[in-house]
């Protein structure tokens, strides 16, 4: 075979057999390159999780390698199985509790549970996921020069006194109850992130994540929108723990997934921390309503105490957000629940998994 090389943006062209046929102009050739330059090794932790499982089919349309890394107490393999045959994603079962060696380009870390029924089942290892994780992903960035994101929470305000809350509030957080597990594990992980970039000039990226929904949520997480949405389906009494009087604020997971990608392309003297979320309050007695009119469930309402630790508010104010990212939320929360609705419809017709949350779960669900 030879081949003649023709400049200034004509053909390239293969001489065959069969005479000879244009494959690429030098235009193309060149865009190929830039934007195989542009494609990255991406690790992602927590990956086959309800947030980190849509972050790797973002990842992989931009055209990045991810290497998604996953202990599988409460991710699923199914949340990644439209990816079984592609090339571009690799799944590891690892707990990041221990060490990672891999050479990667940008570290986004997912990996905790987030429901109150899954971080409480082991709050022993709810820290050490928080803390020795951070630790671990810090020490790999530091030695590749990786970019790290963190998925830090609303959580670190506790049950807030300040109202919207800002990056600047501190908090209030009980540091001895049953929710401290996860909030003072995420605090601990910011105080880590914030310690390795001063001192080792790791390139870091702090996200405070509200309530988020949408599907691939698993139907038992105890959290309410999903709870709601599988009791109204089943015609099961929709359990309100409070009086409902409690306020939230629910961001559509596509908003969040590119609300991650648009703070890890920011500039490096960006670190955050900055709120992630839908800046529209209601009441979980509110939501209940909502949900029960969009499904035409004719579930009862009933009240419950609540349950300790509980936040009454919670809304960001995503003032930073809007101007250092350019971003705020587009998904209407009806739109959203929609979505989410014929997920969950379509999960409990398949009669994957019982239908009947936790008790547990139940004790929990507004976290």
């Amino acid at each position: 075979m030879s081949q003649k090389r023709i400049h200034g943006g004509v053909a390239v062209w293969a001489l065959d057999g069969c005479g000879a046929t244009p494959r690429h102009t030098e235009e193309e050739l060149e865009q190929q390159a830039m934007e195989q330059k542009k494609a990255k090794r991406i690790l992602v932790t927590g990956g086959a999780g309800f947030l980190g499982s849509h972050l790797c089919d973002r990842l992989i349309a931009e055209g990045h390698s991810v290497l998604c890394v996953d202990n599988f107490h409460t991710g699923s393999r199914g949340n990644l199985a439209q990816h079984t045959l592609n090339p571009q994603l690799k799944v590891m079962q690892h707990d990041i509790v221990w060490p990672l060696h891999v050479r990667v380009d940008e570290i986004y870390n997912l990996a905790c549970p987030a429901s109150p029924v899954h971080y409480q089942h082991d709050p022993v290892h709810t820290v050490k996921t928080n803390v020795y994780g951070a630790i671990n992903l810090l020490g790999l960035a530091k030695r590749t020069g990786a970019k790290i994101f963190q998925a830090s929470t609303s959580e670190v305000y506790g049950d807030p006194k300040v109202h919207p809350q800002k990056e600047d509030y501190w908090g209030h957080v009980n540091p001895t109850g049953i929710r401290s597990c996860y909030d003072e594990g995420k605090r601990c992980a910011e105080t880590l992130f914030f310690d390795y970039h001063r001192r080792y000039a790791v390139r870091v990226k702090v996200a405070r994540i509200f309530n988020t929904y949408g599907p691939r949520m698993q139907i038992d997480d105890g959290r309410v929108v999903s709870n709601f949405i599988v009791q109204a389906l089943s015609g099961m009494p929709i359990t309100i723990y409070g009086d409902g009087s409690q306020t939230r604020s629910f961001c559509y997971v596509s908003d969040m997934i590119e609300a991650f990608v648009r703070l890890m392309g920011s500039p490096d003297e960006f670190c955050g921390p900055v709120n992630l979320g839908n800046p529209h309050e209601m009441t979980v007695l509110e939501l209940a309503e909502k949900i029960l009119d969009l499904t035409g469930s004719r579930s009862q309402i009933v009240f419950k105490p609540l349950p300790s630790d509980d936040p009454c508010l919670r809304r960001p104010d995503i003032g930073l957000a809007k101007e250092k990212l350019g971003w705020e939320p587009r998904v209407h929360l009806e739109e959203g629940l929609v979505r989410t609705i014929e997920y969950f419809d379509a999960l409990l017709r398949k009669g994957r998994r019982q239908v009947q949350p936790a008790q547990a779960a139940m004790a929990a669900m507004h976290g």
